[in-house]
């Protein structure tokens, strides 16, 4: 799977026009040879094609091409089943996206298959370098795995094997990392908000948090007043909010106090 004139280029169907397939195939673009784009709508399909460089769109899967080398399947989990079981296997190496779905979805219905698990925060208009994008891979043996990296690195320079169990526990941990801290800022902004301020104030705060993360562990730059056991802080905090946001501060600042009584 190496880089080389268009006509030896991997032929690669996408199916699915999300966030994490949008970035896909953008990272694609210029390393393969894009012949097919799959949405349930065909307008998305249609605007995806035309911004990677897709030879075709379609929303049907009954017209899905069958000389594909590739297929990367990248759509919302609970449907990578059924995408599956709606096409025939034609010899091709499928793939999907998912950090939480085991690569055995794709068992008795594909010959060739593994996961691309990009593992990043993708948000259409916002593209992220896929040069610097951890790609956590998997496939049914040896060499299918060794192909499946190959076509990662098309994208990234950083691909790794992991298999289904791995991944799930990157996942989860991915959700801790990004999701639920991403919602910790949501709820920075409504408190904000609440006071007639801005959430552009935590910038500097929020930069300088992540960079510390390069030198130092999470729990060795934790800091604040629970990390301090000020407990008059807390209860004056606690006493400005109500509802979830209440049970939140504190739910956390119990959380961790005790992590640093186990220090």
């Amino acid at each position: 799977m190496e880089n080389g004139d268009r006509e030896k280029r991997l032929k690669v169907v996408l199916i699915g026009s999300g966030n994490v397939a949008t970035s896909i195939a953008l990272g694609l673009r210029g390393k393969c040879e894009p012949v097919q784009v799959f949405s349930r709508s065909r307008a998305n399909a249609q605007a995806l094609a035309e911004a990677a460089g897709f030879a075709e769109a379609t929303d049907d899967l009954r017209r899905l091409r069958d000389d594909a080398d590739v297929y990367v399947v990248s759509v919302v989990d609970d449907a990578i089943a059924g995408v599956v079981k709606a096409v025939g296997d034609n010899g091709g190496l499928w793939l999907h996206t998912s950090g939480s779905v085991p690569m055995s979805v794709f068992a008795g219905v594909r010959k060739r298959y593994g996961v691309l698990y990009p593992m990043q925060s993708f948000t259409k208009g916002h593209p992220a370098d896929m040069r610097e994008v951890p790609f956590f891979v998997e496939g049914v043996n040896e060499e299918e795995t060794e192909r499946v990296m190959q076509f990662a690195r098309l994208m990234s320079e950083h691909v790794t094997v992991a298999d289904s169990e791995k991944r799930r526990r990157l996942h989860v941990a991915a959700v801790f990392a990004c999701n639920f801290a991403n919602y910790m800022w949501s709820l920075s902004a409504e408190v904000l908000e609440e006071g007639g301020l801005d959430f552009t104030a935590m910038m500097p705060l929020i930069r300088t948090t992540v960079a510390k993360l390069e030198r130092m562990s999470p729990r060795d730059s934790q800091t604040g007043p629970a990390a301090r056991g000020d407990l008059d802080v807390i209860r004056e905090h606690e006493a400005m909010l109500s509802g979830d946001k209440k049970k939140i501060y504190g739910m956390l600042s119990d959380s961790i106090m005790k992590s640093r009584e186990k220090k």
